[in-house]
């Protein structure tokens, strides 16, 4: 079993299950403190290699997933993995995509659809799920 993240460090989401994942911005340095064992990264591009292991899934700023098939998958493995390992996801600006990720965890943890949003907006960041349409992505998953 791997220690957990620290839940009062920034960026760490707790779900209602007591599940913690970290969402950030890879603009930004890597936070200090432990490193992740599995991360989802959310970009238009390939992201550069890291130390743990991880998920590349196509997804361009602003926008939705390009394979949604994929991104269930993946997001369920991220879901049950955060169990017991240090999950993290990532966008660029750690907000839009990664929120929308975040709350679609969130919806897996039982938060119904319609609320996941705004509980990732409470317990993550404000800002969190930028657009009409990742909001939309949210309320359909899975």
């Amino acid at each position: 079993m791997t220690t957990s993240w620290d839940p009062t460090a920034a960026g760490v989401l707790r779900l209602p299950s007591g599940r913690l994942v970290r969402g950030r911005g890879l603009r930004r340095p890597l936070p200090p403190g432990p490193r992740p064992t599995f991360a989802l990264y959310l970009l238009g591009h390939r992201p550069p290699p890291v130390g743990w292991e991880s998920r590349w899934l196509r997804w361009p700023d602003f926008w939705l997933p390009s394979d949604r098939t994929a991104t269930a998958a993946a997001l369920r493995e991220a879901y049950a993995r955060a169990e017991d390992e240090r999950v993290e996801i990532a966008c660029a600006g750690g907000k839009g995509r990664t929120g929308t990720a975040l709350a679609c965890l969130a919806v897996l943890d039982g938060v119904p659809s319609r609320a996941a949003v705004a509980y990732v907006r409470e317990h993550y960041a404000p800002r969190a799920v930028e657009t009409p349409w990742q909001r939309r992505f949210v309320h359909r998953f899975p």
